[in-house]
């Protein structure tokens, strides 16, 4: 039998040296106050047991991890209608392409770039007001991690907003090709929010389990998304949750995993557990560097793979 505890805790051991490398994402004015020297990872395995190292219990801005939640709850919206919206293929290009946008038309390529999560903010939002969609969005992680004390990290939120001059040309760009049906600013709140919930590893891995876990929650035995569904998500965040490092990441690691300029990774092993890393400083890629390299010698030493063995 596999001894969890002892490969987390060889993983953090053996990368402990490595603490800090990487670069903080430091246009978001924020992420750039955030001290490098952290690294946490957090597997929960889907009968509910916990195994931790590092600085796992302290809370980072999720970013775009927060974007698999998103998607989740608009596909319960609208269901397979939103692929009308958002395409499901690997973009290639930066996260933030305007140039992509364009070729294709204001349809994003996948739900996970700038553009396409805006796309999904904006079909969260319908019949709400940015608060309450925002309240819901939040609401929601906490029930998937069953803990009331996740919260946006305000400060944050408004770094963004004063920043993010290319996400809202990316709204404006897709709301004149008609594909977004609520005013820019008003998705952009909902956006710019979602991406500062602050999470620890800990609460991370706890709220990703229904994908581990064929949609549902085994910790409330409630059904979150079907096992259909479920798989799609993971066949999503394996093809496209790294940016244009997914590949690279799906070569190394194998294993499907959405990751958040903020330094954090949320990996799932299907039927096996949940996973969260964390350490700041980011690859070429976006891409937490240390995160990438746990997940690898974690995969390495469960032997865990969505390709076998």
């Amino acid at each position: 039998m596999t001894d969890l505890k002892s490969i987390v805790d060889s993983v953090y051991h053996d990368l402990s040296d490595r603490i800090g490398e990487g670069k903080l994402a430091d246009y978001i004015p924020e992420l750039a106050t955030v001290d490098p020297r952290q690294f946490g990872i957090a597997l929960v395995t889907t009968d509910g047991k916990l195994y931790s190292a590092g600085d796992a219990a302290t809370a980072f801005s999720i970013q775009s991890i927060s974007k698999v939640f998103t998607l989740t709850l608009a596909l319960g919206k609208i269901g397979d209608g939103l692929w009308k919206r958002v395409g499901r293929e690997p973009s290639g290009n930066s996260f933030n392409s305007i140039v992509q946008l364009e070729q294709e038309k204001g349809k994003p390529r996948n739900p996970f770039i700038n553009a396409g999560a805006i796309a999904v903010a904006d079909v969260v939002l319908a019949g709400h007001v940015p608060k309450e969609a925002i309240g819901e969005i939040v609401q929601f992680i906490r029930q998937l991690a069953d803990d009331d004390t996740i919260a946006i990290d305000h400060n944050v939120a408004r770094s963004e907003t004063n920043t993010g001059y290319r996400n809202v040309a990316l709204a404006n760009f897709m709301r004149s090709f008609g594909n977004l049906n609520h005013p820019a600013e008003h998705v952009l709140g909902v956006y710019f929010h979602h991406c500062a919930v602050a999470m620890s590893c800990h609460q991370l891995a706890h709220a990703g389990l229904y994908l581990a876990s064929a949609g549902r929650n085994p910790l409330s035995g409630g059904s979150v998304v079907s096992p259909s569904r479920a798989r799609r998500i993971n066949a999503l965040m394996l093809m496209c949750g790294h940016y244009d490092g997914s590949g690279d990441f799906a070569y190394r690691v194998g294993l499907p995993g959405k990751s958040g300029v903020g330094g954090g990774i949320l990996a799932i092993a299907p039927g096996k557990a949940s996973i969260a890393v964390w350490s700041p400083g980011l690859n070429e890629n976006g891409n937490s560097q240390l995160g990438s390299a746990a997940l690898e010698l974690l995969a390495q030493r469960t032997g865990w793979s969505v390709f076998g063995q």
